[in-house]
């Protein structure tokens, strides 16, 4: 079992969820959470309520790897810059645990969850509910985001492991349609590389 605590970063609203990851890629959810902070507070005091938030839940879940969304430029200098300042928070946070940050593209993560790496939020977050099994959709979108790319990561570094080894991947009937579309990804990457 391999738990992941996924971030989408923000300044205003900053997502967190942990997912245990089963090796046969079963995903369950553990918890999820929006850290929030005012606009109108000093920059300092907004990153300062992230990293003790986040920090806390480093320490209260103790994942195994934190799976972090890659930040893109945006025409909205302001907002890329304020996720760019919580990412970092992110990133000092998990390093000060000895843990490992992956960084995920949103497209990377759509096509882990939802088959297609051009799905809009309300794709993923029905595929977050389906594939966590949650009696409600996860909201706000940030914190189905965090799920996401928790799910992203699990799923990208268990598909990796067997065929590392050498093994071939057994399938699975509970399987949902992404995960089956994920894993025939992976293996056509594989292919292309081997071909080259």
């Amino acid at each position: 079992m391999t738990r992941v605590l996924g971030v989408d970063p923000g300044l205003t609203r900053c997502g967190v969820g942990v997912v245990d990851i089963a090796p046969d890629r079963r995903a369950t959810l553990v918890a999820v959470t929006v850290i929030q902070t005012a606009p109108d507070l000093a920059l300092e005091r907004r990153l300062l309520a992230i990293g003790d938030e986040l920090a806390a839940l480093l320490d209260e879940h103790q994942p195994d790897a934190v799976a972090l969304e890659r930040v893109f430029a945006q025409h909205n200098v302001r907002t890329v810059m304020g996720t760019a300042q919580a990412s970092g928070v992110v990133l000092h946070a998990a390093a000060a645990r000895g843990l490992v940050v992956t960084l995920h593209t949103p497209s990377e993560v759509k096509a882990a969850v939802t088959g297609h790496g051009s799905a809009d939020k309300k794709q993923v977050t029905a595929m977050v509910q389906r594939i966590l099994r949650m009696d409600a959709a996860p909201k706000p979108a940030d914190a189905a985001d965090a799920l996401a790319l928790a799910i992203c990561h699990g799923w990208r570094t268990g598909a990796a492991s067997p065929a590392v080894l050498g093994a071939s991947i057994a399938p699975h009937g509970d399987l949902t349609p992404a995960q089956v579309a994920w894993r025939a990804a992976e293996k056509s990457a594989r292919a292309s590389r081997l071909d080259r």
